[in-house]
């Protein structure tokens, strides 16, 4: 039987393995890179492709992942702002509820909208309870969704969250600072998040150094995202 993205998570964190995921946001990728940046993900110890953002225009992230798909075999996940982005050249979506937020729209709506789009694919759907944290830096999620992110003060709130998306059946949680963020989720967040639950857990925003990303995992994260700092840096994979 085939295993799914899904069952590599688990499996990696049932065995210890920690993951590292790429994000690429289509706004802020030219085609005319993809094959330097294919290059650079298949020289590094990058296990995931996430391919979304916030705001990103008509069948662009379509456009992104059909040209990585030609020079890598990595597998190519959906990180979606919104569900106009589905596209069944993914191998998989991560299917967000926006669960720190009181939008409606983010947590249900988009979902229900997805779906006459998700029936046609043969998309792996990944629920996934998406918690947004203050990273000191308005972001775009922000921004679009029109929600608050919950303080890293709130340890214990964004603890019980997290284990409310469990309760609720997600299958994977997503702490998020947010792209740009200038702080990134602090280790106590993800050291008692992580003890709290048993699900899979994904940490990004904010993550700029090697030194950032090992701290994570050290405190419980099972898999990391990086973005900002290979947007900023291409040559920063070279050094993880």
């Amino acid at each position: 039987m085939k295993h799914t993205i899904l069952d590599f998570i688990k499996l990696s964190k049932k065995e210890g393995k920690k993951l590292l995921t790429l994000l690429l946001d289509p706004d802020k990728v030219l085609l005319t890179e993809v094959e330097t940046i294919a290059n650079k993900i298949n020289n590094a110890a990058i296990d995931l492709i996430f391919v979304g953002g916030s705001t990103v225009a008509k069948n662009d992230t379509e456009k992104l992942i059909g040209a990585l798909k030609r020079h890598i075999v990595k597998p190519i996940v959906i990180f979606p702002g919104d569900y106009s982005q589905i596209t069944n050249t993914a191998d998989g979506i991560l299917f967000l509820s926006l669960l720190s937020g009181n939008n409606p729209e983010y947590l249900i709506h988009q979902q229900v909208k997805a779906i006459p789009s998700l029936q046609k694919t043969d998309l792996e759907i990944i629920p996934t309870g998406y918690i947004l944290i203050d990273g000191n830096h308005k972001t775009a999620v922000q921004k679009v969704s029109n929600t608050f992110p919950i303080s890293q003060s709130e340890i214990s709130k964004i603890s019980a969250t997290a284990l409310a998306g469990e309760y609720m059946g997600k299958q994977l949680i997503y702490l998020e600072a947010g792209s740009g963020a200038k702080k990134s989720v602090s280790s106590e967040i993800i050291s008692e998040t992580s003890k709290l639950i048993n699900t899979p857990l994904i940490v990004g925003g904010g993550l700029r150094t090697k030194s950032a990303i090992q701290n994570a995992f050290d405190a419980g994260a099972d898999i990391v995202v990086i973005g900002t700092a290979f947007e900023e840096n291409s040559s920063f994979l070279d050094k993880i």
